[in-house]
C-alpha cells in the first residue's frame, strides 16, 4: 500500500507499507501471507475476481489484534496514519472524522478488493502533464486525486475518498475556456473581491449556455424549414454568423503572464501555509461538496490556481478553504517487483490451486 505523507506535508514522498506477499515454490505451488498487523506474516488468501481485479483475505485475523484492545490499536493506527497522538488533535470535528475513518478501515481486516488504475493519456496541448496528485482536504487529511484533461475541461477524480466524498467522484472540474484575471496583490487579500470576480465569470458562463441553447433552437428550426420544399430557410445565414462568432470567442484565450504574485485572501483556511507565492494562471472551476455519507452533493464555484508543472491549488469559495496538490512522482513498484505478466501468472496459479 502506498500511503500519502502525513498531513499537511504534500511535498513529502509517499509511504510504503506491505499488505500481503506471495511465495512461489516448485511445481507451481504457492502460498500467500497476510502482512497486516503487528505480529508478523500469517496465513492469507488471494482470489481473482475479474480482469484487472483481485481480492485478498486474511485467514488469521487474530494476528491483527493487540493486547491493549481497540484503544491501543486506535492509538497505533493514529501514529502511523496521521503521525500524531490523540492529544495533539484539539478540534472536536477532526477527532470525530478520524475516529470514523479508523472504524471504517479497521473492520475489513485486510479483506480487500483491488482494482487496477489506468492513468489518463497525455497530450502536448495539456496545461500540465496529467497524473496522480496528493491534496489537502481539511480535517480529512491528505487524499489522492487523478488529474485528467478533456478538451476545454480538466477533471480531478478522487482515488482515495472520505466520509463526505467517496473515491471515484469528481472532486474538482476546471473550465479551461474561462481563465481568471486575479486582482493585484493588495486587493487579492480581500475575499469579497475574489468572490466578485468569480461570480462575474459564473454569470458569463450562464449567459453563454443560454446563448448556445438559443442558437441550437434556431438551427433546429432552420433545418426543419429547409426540409420543406416551398419554405425558405429561416435565419440560416444569421445563425451561421452567430456560430462563427461564438466559435471565435470560444477559441480566444488571453495569454497569462509567466508568473503572477499570489496570496490567499484573508479568511481562507489552508492546512498548508507553505504554498507558493507566485502562480502561472488561474481558471474558473467547481468543487464537489456533500454531507456525511455523500448526501446532498452539490457543485460550488471555486478558483483553480496553477503554480507550476507539479503543483496546483483550488480555493473552495463556499467553504472558504484552500486545497494544495502536489504531483506523486513515485514509480509505484519495488526494484524486485514482478512484471504485470508475471504477477497475473502468479494469481492464476493461486486460483487454480484454490479450485
Amino acid at each position: 500500500m502506498y500511503l500519502p505523507p502525513h498531513d499537511p506535508h504534500v511535498d513529502d514522498p509517499m509511504r510504503f507499507k506491505p499488505l500481503f506477499r506471495i511465495h512461489l515454490m516448485e511445481r507451481k505451488c504457492a502460498t500467500v501471507e497476510c502482512m497486516y498487523g503487528h505480529k508478523g506474516p500469517h496465513n492469507g488468501h488471494i482470489q481473482i475476481v475479474k480482469k484487472d481485479e483481485f481480492s485478498t483475505k486474511c485467514n488469521q485475523t487474530d494476528h491483527h489484534r493487540m493486547s491493549g484492545g481497540r484503544q491501543e490499536e486506535f492509538r497505533t493506527w493514529l501514529r502511523e496514519e496521521w503521525g500524531r497522538t490523540l492529544e495533539d488533535i484539539f478540534h472536536e470535528h477532526m477527532q470525530e472524522l478520524i475516529l470514523m475513518k479508523f472504524i471504517y478501515t479497521s473492520q475489513y481486516d485486510n479483506c480487500l478488493t483491488y482494482r487496477r488504475i489506468y492513468l489518463p493519456p497525455s497530450s502536448p496541448d495539456d496545461l500540465i502533464k496529467p497524473g496522480l496528485f496528493k491534496g489537502t482536504y481539511g480535517s480529512h487529511g491528505l487524499e489522492i486525486v487523478m488529474l485528467s484533461f478533456h478538451g476545454k475541461k480538466a477533471k480531478g477524480t478522487k482515488i482515495t475518498g472520505d466520509p463526505n466524498i467517496p473515491a471515484g467522484q469528481q472532486t474538482v472540474e476546471i473550465d479551461l475556456a474561462h481563465p481568471l484575471q486575479l486582482p493585484d496583490i493588495e486587493n487579492l487579500h480581500d475575499f469579497s473581491e475574489l468572490s466578485r470576480i468569480v461570480q462575474e465569470v459564473q454569470e458569463q458562463i450562464r449567459r453563454e449556455e443560454q446563448e448556445k441553447e438559443h442558437q441550437q433552437e434556431e438551427e433546429d428550426r432552420s433545418q426543419q424549414a429547409a426540409s420543406r420544399p416551398a419554405a425558405k430557410p429561416l435565419g440560416g445565414e444569421g445563425a451561421e454568423g452567430e456560430e462563427t462568432e461564438a466559435g471565435a470567442e470560444g477559441t480566444t484565450q488571453d495569454k497569462a503572464p509567466a508568473s503572477h504574485p499570489f496570496v490567499l485572501p484573508t479568511g481562507v483556511i489552508s492546512r498548508n501555509e507553505d504554498y507558493p507565492r507566485t502562480c502561472r494562471i488561474c481558471f474558473y472551476g467547481t468543487g464537489l461538496i456533500a454531507d456525511h455519507g455523500f448526501t446532498s452533493p452539490e457543485r460550488t464555484p471555486g478558483v483553480f490556481v496553477l503554480f507550476d508543472d507539479d503543483r496546483f491549488g483550488f480555493i473552495w469559495l463556499e467553504l472558504k478553504s484552500f486545497s494544495l496538490y502536489c504531483r506523486i512522482k513515485v514509480s509505484f513498484q519495488n526494484a524486485e517487483a514482478p512484471s504485470r505478466e508475471a504477477f497475473d501468472e502468479m494469481l492464476k496459479n493461486i486460483q487454480s490451486l484454490a479450485t
